[in-house]
């Protein structure tokens, strides 16, 4: 073995370092400044702790804070280790199981001591100075390779009994690592961790909330207490982001459907929509102006049953790898003997399946395939406002942003593979324009790559990643400018997919649109076309979305917007409000017009005060308010009050119509 090793460096310059050197020698040996700034290394590709030593030649960056996703994940892995050092300091007996980082932070699964009640919020302060504590001691975090049987006799002497029986199912001759907490506390990790405790700001975290989870994520195991932070390099970012989550709960779409009497939900339907009539109102207007944009481009609508037989999903393949996000259906008349159920079994278990559709698209290749296609025939292009239903858990439903029953805006594009980057970049196109239009210019691309479980050759795969690859490149959009980025693995089943991820007002990120290029669906169900040699061919086919679903969209619109919806888009678009009761009559000609010049409008003519008119009306979110008294009605004017601006505007009625009736008008009718 060499006595000497060669470390590339980013700037193409080399280093030569004595065998069982490490990054952090290669730090110091840079200068002091880069030894005190790095937090960790990538040894050919790989993120390491600073102090692992170089087993060969190999390239080398050292992370410092300006990698931010770097950074940003070892300090949320090392404030969750230092959450569950602080939590066993204060209340021993506290058994530890595990605590990864997050999107925004860390959380650590607990056991409180026996005779103690679980963690609550009360405990958080305490927990925090203790963290603090550790923090400021600067404790070296040290890595450590132990024996499967050494940690298993270490856990069980200290009574750990969830590592202890972790510790048990790990492989025979794994290498196993432990890192230390100065020379008092450890935890088994495969790291990497940054140098010391000290690295991380004590300022730059905070503990949000406890709730309960089970061992292994299993409800028949124990019972933990899940206490989860937010943690980050600095306290301007920790600043920062509980600034955007004070915005974010102002936002919430729950609250706001409330406030705007838009929807609710409730017990009786688990995961479905009540609409009310100012939240459909928006939908239709949504789906309206959806629909006159495909018509424009050229797609068909369908309309497919919501029930079919399990054969149908068995061929498509949905049933093996799908179905356990399925409602499945007997097909036979219940057991009606009486109604307490005494009469025996309400179903037989001998009846055929059925089941409620998750998606649509087995059924439009059986309308596809109704009659002979032509490759003169291709592109068809059939959408469906289709309604699915998938059966989510219980804890993972949210307002309407993740429901059970929802509407996609859905289609599918049969095309020859000679017509398949036209029809991309027409798509992207497509939603490039429909996103601008309900205000969501900053969007990023994303290519997901193939599943490690899938149907398909790898040259299918091949084919169809390269195909979306190039076409997006064609569209000029794989770029940074775009967020140009693929994911591995995260493709469907059955084809790669491009997933359209748009930014909101407040920077959160929604994936939304996506399209899937998929060969397997058309051969699985037998769809094909003539080709201009006489010859039967399979299409591609192209599954795609702008909205997603209509639920989540609009929940993210109202967030966006924090309620005050485009006035094209809102259920309420003016409202006509008295001074005084001389005025009713006024009002009600304000009204007839406003309504023939079509805009969604009501009176109100109640015996309140205006400021008080006006104070319920911007809570329910109403982007005008025309205000009218006895000068108004004498003089055919109204005092215009638009929605956040600070002062009104007293103009002739007819002005205020045309203003209105402009906004009102959708973007692509204007």
């Amino acid at each position: 073995m060499s006595d000497q090793y060669t470390i590339s460096l980013p700037d193409g310059s080399t280093r030569e370092m004595a065998a069982g050197s490490t990054p952090a020698d290669v730090a110091l040996a840079i200068g002091p400044g880069l030894a005190k700034a790095a937090l960790a290394a990538r040894i050919d590709g790989e993120l390491v702790d600073l102090t692992r030593p170089f087993t060969g030649d190999a390239s080398l960056a050292l992370v410092t804070s300006r990698d931010e996703a770097d950074a940003l994940e070892l300090a949320r892995h090392d404030f969750a280790h230092v959450l569950a050092e602080a939590v066993q300091a204060l209340f021993p007996g506290t058994q530890i199981t595990f605590g990864p980082s997050t999107d925004d932070g860390f959380y650590y699964d607990v056991m409180a001591p026996a005779g103690r009640e679980p963690f609550s919020m009360d405990d958080l302060p305490a927990i925090e100075e203790a963290m603090r504590g550790i923090i400021r001691a600067d404790k070296p975090l040290r890595r450590e390779v132990w024996s499967r049987q050494a940690l298993i006799d270490k856990w069980t002497r200290d009574g750990e009994s969830f590592k202890a029986e972790w510790a048990r199912e790990l492989p025979e001759g794994e290498e196993l690592s432990v890192y230390w907490s100065g020379d008092d506390w450890l935890d088994m990790c495969r790291g990497p961790h940054l140098p010391s405790t000290g690295k991380l700001d004590p300022a730059a975290f905070k503990l949000m909330r406890v709730a309960g989870a089970y061992w292994r994520g299993d409800q028949k195991n124990a019972q933990l207490t899940r206490i989860y932070g937010t943690g980050w390099l600095n306290k301007k970012q920790l600043d920062a982001h509980l600034t955007r989550l004070e915005e974010a709960a102002k936002r919430d779409h729950r609250k706001l459907g409330a406030e705007m009497d838009l929807f609710h939900l409730q017990s009786e339907a688990h995961g479905s929509v009540f609409w009310h009539p100012k939240g459909y109102l928006i939908w239709r207007t949504l789906e309206a102006y959806m629909r006159r944009r495909l018509d424009g481009a050229g797609y068909v609508e369908v309309k497919t049953p919501q029930v079919m037989d399990a054969k149908q999903w068995e061929q498509s393949g949905h049933w093996g790898k799908y179905r356990e996000n399925m409602f499945v259906i007997p097909d036979e008349v219940p057991n009606t003997e009486d109604a307490d159920g005494s009469g025996g079994p309400l179903i037989s278990g001998e009846a055929d399946w059925m089941a409620l559709k998750p998606m649509n698209c087995p059924a439009h290749v059986l309308i596809y395939r109704q009659g002979i296609k032509s490759y003169r025939d291709l592109p068809l292009r059939m959408a469906e406002f289709g309604c699915c239903h998938r059966n989510e858990a219980h804890g993972a439903l949210h307002g309407i942003m993740r429901v059970r029953q929802f509407t996609q805006d859905d289609a599918h594009i049969f095309v020859r593979a000679d017509q398949l980057v036209e029809e991309v970049r027409a798509f992207c196109d497509l939603l490039d324009l429909v996103y601008k239009d309900l205000g969501f210019a900053d969007y990023a691309i994303k290519l997901a790559l193939r599943p490690e479980q899938r149907f398909g050759s790898d040259e299918m795969w091949d084919w169809s990643e390269a195909s979306l690859r190039d076409a997006v490149a064609a569209t000029g959009r794989a770029t940074a400018e775009f967020g140009w980025e693929e994911l591995p693995g995260e493709g469907a089943f059955y084809a790669p997919k491009l997933e359209f991820h748009l930014t909101d007002a407040i920077g959160r990120t929604w994936q939304c649109g996506t399209l899937q290029t998929d060969t397997v669906l058309p051969e699985r169900l037998d769809a094909s076309y003539i080709g201009e040699d006489g010859e039967r061919h399979r299409p591609v086919m192209l599954h795609r979305a702008i909205l997603g679903t209509f639920e989540r969209f609009i929940g993210i619109m109202i967030e966006h917007y924090a309620g005050k919806l485009p006035v094209w888009l809102a259920p309420v678009q003016a409202v006509v409000a008295t001074i005084v009761s001389d005025a009713d009559g006024y009002a009600a000609q304000v009204t007839a017009q406003l309504v023939a010049a079509g805009i969604r409008v009501e009176s109100d003519i109640r015996n309140e005060k205006i400021n008080y008119k006006v104070r319920d009306h911007s809570l329910k979110k109403v982007p005008h308010l025309l205000v009218v008294g006895k000068r108004e009605a004498e003089e055919g004017t109204v005092a215009l009050r638009t929605l956040g601006a600070e002062h009104q505007k007293v103009m002739p009625l007819v002005e205020a119509i045309a203003l209105l009736r402009a906004e009102a008008t959708p973007p692509d009718l204007r």
